[in-house]
């Protein structure tokens, strides 16, 4: 009988809790700070207020997603995620990851940007 003992659903650790709540932050900061700055180039006159009111109330199309874009945008970053666990280890792979998840995170949250912005130009 074989048995998987690397897979695993959630972390054991605080460690791990803290590195996904970490990913989301980075994520839903860097959302902010694009809305933040259109609105700053837009003239509006409360960017701060503006960004926090950016999202599109619409339901998602696609799934979970608005778009195949962001679809695909989020499946190659898990793919490149999974190929740099898979393929180095060791200090390598934690400077490798620590480098590329955040510009994956700010990249999806960029394409989520654009898809509100443009969402809103049409309306």
């Amino acid at each position: 009988m074989t048995q998987v003992t690397l897979a695993r659903a959630l972390p054991d650790d605080p460690i791990g809790w803290w590195i996904y709540l970490g990913t989301f932050v980075l994520y839903a900061v860097a959302r902010w700070c694009f809305a933040w700055r259109q609105a700053r180039r837009d003239g509006d006159s409360h960017p701060a207020r503006a960004a926090w009111a950016e999202d599109d109330p619409r339901p998602a199309v696609t799934g979970g997603f608005r778009s195949y874009r962001q679809f695909f945008g989020f499946v190659g970053s898990v793919l490149a995620v999974v190929a740099l666990a898979a393929l180095t280890e060791g200090r390598l792979r934690v400077v490798l990851l620590c480098v590329v998840v955040p510009l994956l995170v700010t990249a999806l949250s960029y394409l989520d940007f654009r898809q509100a912005r443009a969402a809103r130009a049409r309306s």
